[in-house]
């Protein structure tokens, strides 16, 4: 995805929706097992204002990643913490999988109408939206894999610290303070790149391919 402005019209209001349908995800996994931190805070909403974090937006365009404003959960509220705190992580990943999905489903549908649409309809709606679906699946599908990293305080660690066993979950927890740090090394480095890439190669093909 090249930087210049036709793109990012295009780019940045499906960043958004995919970064909001992420943390409404986690903020309503969260409600419905008890926790009304989200609700109680305005967070429990599709509205990208509340979720819009300006760095993580600025980043986008410069590096074409980016990132909202995390929803807050009080794991107080569960009844279960570690199995609870779990299906919220696994709700933004898992969330940011099944649109991509249905985008992709879309595209493909479009492809199979195209040919006997109007071709000033093509031209002015349909390449469009089919060029705003193909970029919803590429963001989508990154992040989705960006999250399942088991970085804290990326969803990946919170999955891995509901499977670890208590002393080993603990201690892994203590990363945590140094997660912006190790998150901006492996960024700026390109080890995440080369890590997630392929991945997110591989499943955009089998989707759009």
């Amino acid at each position: 995805m090249n930087f210049n402005i036709a793109d990012l019209v295009i780019q940045i209001p499906v960043l958004l929706l995919a970064l909001t349908a992420h943390e409404f995800a986690h903020g309503y996994v969260a409600y419905r097992l008890g926790d009304p931190t989200a609700k109680s805070l305005g967070r429990l909403t599709m509205n990208p204002l509340k979720h819009l974090d300006p760095l993580g937006t600025l980043a986008f365009i410069f590096i074409k990643f980016g990132w909202a404003k995390p929803v807050p959960v009080d794991p107080r509220y569960f009844r279960n913490p570690r199995q609870d705190m779990l299906y919220v992580a696994l709700a933004g990943p898992a969330t940011n999988l099944a649109l991509a999905i249905i985008c992709a489903i879309l595209v493909k549908l479009i492809l199979f109408i195209e040919p006997s649409l109007p071709h000033n309809l093509v031209t002015t709606i349909v390449y469009p939206f089919k060029i705003c679906l193909v970029y919803s699946v590429w963001i989508n599908v990154l992040l989705c894999i960006f999250n399942f990293l088991p970085i804290p305080p990326l969803d990946g660690s919170r999955i891995l610290m509901g499977l670890l066993p208590h002393n080993m979950a603990a201690q892994y927890a203590q990363l945590e303070r140094y997660s912006f740090v190790i998150i901006l090394i492996l960024l700026f480095t390109g080890i995440i790149s080369k890590i997630i890439m392929p991945i997110i190669k591989t499943i955009t093909y089998f989707l759009l391919g």
